[in-house]
């Protein structure tokens, strides 16, 4: 029922900074939403919220906690959405963080979100959340699930039981919000509550020692300030070792932990068991007859539709293969129907760059406009078809509830590597970004499985490196653009599971504990709850154009801009002027023959992409000469064996502390004109780089230094230099290697051409 961990848990201090003013006081109420993972409280977050919402980050600790706002009637409610936790339990940080929050906000009421469908395991939380002395509204949340399954819940009955106000909600389709926002400003208005709410009996002898514990911690004056006495005291009992730190630091709070061990010692030599395990079975007893007496099962046990897919979906054969190919799937539609987008966009940003060209004075101003920003952001901007298509996809398949049965489908493989299925959770999210996917190693119960998948992690392959694999695979692999960008993600598995097996066999030698994973049942995602989400992502990426991307490409151009050489191999410019007079004698000539007008095009497109050769082969020997093309020169040893051009090497070292980067260098240097037809992707066809080189700079992106971001998070998890410096140095090393096998390999077997 509980598990003990031997590695020591970090925890925020159990100590508020100060109390918040009370109710009647605020300006606003402040609701904390509770809940297990999959009870929907992120969807019902959603639909209370809408857009007004912000993520931050809770003072002490690196884990961001969502915030919302909503009016009603005339009352601003602030919403803060808890980590998904089971228990308040502190057998892992986000359990600690969720309870800490919940003692140091204090909020007016805590809606505790409940899977309709799950009842007894939902409701164990809330007998914690009752411990806290907290003001609880219950959204008995997936309603129609209940309803479906043909049980029944007596909900004013179980209302009137707990003495809790019970809200039928589905949060998916907006039903009974209204209702849920009126029981929460009545019970935050209202000093005693609408019900009187219920304590949770432990039986005498837990219920005893809980009263003489809870005695001699009345003369810890600051604690009784800042916490419910009982609540310590039931802690104190479990021997909560965050709860036994805390109290020690006031004077007589040695008393109290001695007593309590003393209890503790009592209670083992009279029933032979833990205390906590007492106290989790008194609440799974209150439990079961609270359900006894409320809960009504179907009349017979029908297999549901979910049990019926899961048959075929988590199947022990099919079950990867069947994951692999929806992977698949998804890539080649987000080329498909990322193509007609991408060319609209790639269209208006060569439109505004000619009419920049034709308005501004020629000089640096409009050389910045067009080659830095416009190449630099645009070259990135024209991808955002295919990132918003690739999250539309994730979040599909995230809100029906697949990706839990990727997870459980995983717990085999993860087993190679030390680990279990809970860990591929967080490498999953690693396809989303890194640094969330850190964050979320917390619910991982040890030390040494946060830190070997905190390893793993930038290994996976993030949206930052998609706007790199969709440029290259377009300029080299027309048509496999989907197959390419596939193979790189499970390369990504592969040498994760390798390098797992060759970590865990070294430094992590230590055998895993097998875990229960919750599968939600299946569901249809609401249109809003999809859009909310794609939006959420997607303003990142906006923010990222608009901000640090755009700082780059500024100083991406003026490096490659300064200095300047006195003279070039040749005159660019002569040889221009002579090719657009024969271009224009030709199509006068051709006019004049009456020529069909595929003939006059024709010209027309050879003096385009003479154009841009010319100012290709002008920019190469600029950019050679500038400080960024020494700073390339100082790096091209390193790469040459892996067949990189100068132009390449530079955009790896401009991207290294953010991958979005390397697109936007690539942008800026190849300074495609805005009369283009191919911009950056045929630029880089152009060059001549065969496309092995270009496969392999792909698996290069995908494995070298984690950005900027990834590294501070996973120092600030692991609070270890050594290991951080360990992540950041082993994944250049695995990157270069991969890449030399790929390029000198290919070359052996005649692949180069």
């Amino acid at each position: 029922m509980t598990q003990k961990h031997s590695d020591k848990i970090v925890a925020p201090a159990l100590k508020r900074k100060g109390p918040l003013p009370t109710t009647s006081k605020r300006d606003e109420i402040v609701i904390a939403l509770a809940g297990n993972p999959n009870s929907g409280k992120t969807t019902l977050f959603n639909a209370l919220t809408g857009a007004h919402q912000h993520t931050g980050n809770y003072p002490g600790v690196t884990v961001e906690i969502k915030e919302g706002f909503v009016q009603y009637k005339n009352r601003k409610l602030r919403v803060i959405d808890l980590p998904g936790t089971y228990s308040l339990s502190p057998h892992t940080e986000e359990e600690i963080i969720a309870r800490d929050l919940l003692l140091d906000v204090r909020p007016d009421i805590v809606v505790h979100v409940i899977d309709s469908s799950n009842l007894d395991r939902n409701l164990y939380l809330l007998t914690e959340l009752l411990d806290l002395n907290l003001r609880v509204v219950i959204a008995l949340n997936m309603y129609d699930e209940l309803l479906r399954s043909k049980a029944r819940l007596h909900v004013r009955e179980f209302s009137r039981a707990l003495g809790v106000p019970v809200i039928p909600t589905i949060g998916h389709r907006g039903q009974g919000l209204n209702r849920l926002l009126e029981s929460i400003v009545r019970a935050a208005s209202e000093p005693g509550g609408v019900e009187e709410q219920k304590t949770v009996r432990y039986g005498e002898t837990l219920d005893s020692a809980r009263v003489r514990i809870e005695e001699s911690l009345k003369d810890a004056t600051e604690l009784a300030k800042e916490y419910p006495l009982s609540w310590l005291a039931l802690k104190l009992l479990e021997g909560d070792p965050v709860v036994e730190s805390r109290v020690a630091l006031e004077s007589g709070g040695d008393k109290a932990r001695g007593i309590a061990r003393n209890l503790r010692e009592r209670i083992w030599a009279t029933y032979n068991e833990d205390t906590e395990i007492l106290i989790a079975e008194q609440r799974y007893g209150l439990i079961a007859g609270l359900l006894r007496q409320t809960f009504t099962l179907p009349p017979e046990k029908r297999v549901t539709y979910t049990s019926q897919i899961d048959r075929f979906l988590t199947h022990t054969y099919l079950g990867i293969p069947l994951f692999l190919f929806f992977m698949w799937a998804l890539f080649q539609l987000t080329f498909y129907l990322g193509a007609f987008p991408q060319g609209w966009i790639e269209s208006g940003i060569a439109g505004l760059s000619s009419q920049i060209q034709s308005n501004f004075a020629p000089g640096p101003v409009r050389d910045l406009v067009t080659q830095g920003i416009l190449g630099g952001v645009g070259g990135v901007a024209i991808f955002l078809p295919n990132i918003v298509l690739l999250f539309l996809g994730m979040s599909l398949l995230e809100d029906t509830g697949y990706m839990a049965r990727a997870a459980f489908l995983m717990d085999r493989v993860m087993h190679t590597l030390g680990l279990h299925g809970k860990s591929f959770i967080p490498l999953l999210m690693g396809f989303g970004c890194n640094v969330p996917a850190i964050m979320a190693t917390r619910t991982l119960e040890t030390r040494r499985d946060r830190l070997l998948t905190n390893l793993l992690i930038p290994l996976m392959s993030c949206s930052a490196r998609f706007y790199v694999y969709v440029l290259f695979a377009g300029a080299f692999f027309p048509g496999q653009e989907g197959n390419i960008i596939f193979s790189l993600y499970l390369l990504s598995i592969l040498v994760a599971v390798g390098v797992g097996q060759l970590l865990g066999k070294t430094f992590f030698r230590q055998l895993t504990s097998h875990f229960v994973l919750e599968l939600p049942p299946y569901r249809f995602p609401t249109m809003r709850t999809i859009l909310i989400h794609v939006w959420i992502r997607t303003s990142h990426f906006l923010k990222k154009m608009g901000g640090y991307i755009l700082a780059f490409s500024i100083i991406i151009w003026f490096l490659g801009t300064w200095p300047k050489p006195a003279s070039y191999s040749q005159d660019y410019n002569g040889m221009l002027t002579v090719a657009e007079t024969i271009a224009s004698q030709h199509i006068t000539r051709l006019e004049a023959e009456g020529a069909l007008t595929d003939a006059i095009q024709s010209v027309e497109r050879t003096l385009a992409a003479t154009r841009d050769s010319l100012r290709a082969l002008q920019t190469a020997e600029q950019i050679a000469y500038s400080a960024l093309g020494r700073i390339g020169g100082f790096f091209q040893p390193i790469f040459k064996p892996l067949g990189f051009t100068r132009e390449m090497t530079i955009a790896l070292v401009a991207g290294a502390p953010v991958k979005e980067v390397v697109v936007s260098t690539l942008g800026v240097i190849y300074g495609v004109s805005s009369d283009s037809e191919e911009g950056l992707r045929g630029a880089l066809r152009r060059t001549g780089i065969p496309p092995l080189v270009a496969y392999a700079y792909l698996v290069f992106i995908l494995f070298y230094i984690p950005c900027i971001g990834t590294i501070v998070a996973f120092y600030r998890e692991t609070k270890s230099k050594g290991w951080t410096v360990f992540c950041a140095g082993y994944g250049l090393v695995l990157a270069w290697g991969l890449a030399f096998v790929i390029v000198q390999g290919g070359a052996l077997l005649g692949l180069m051409g």
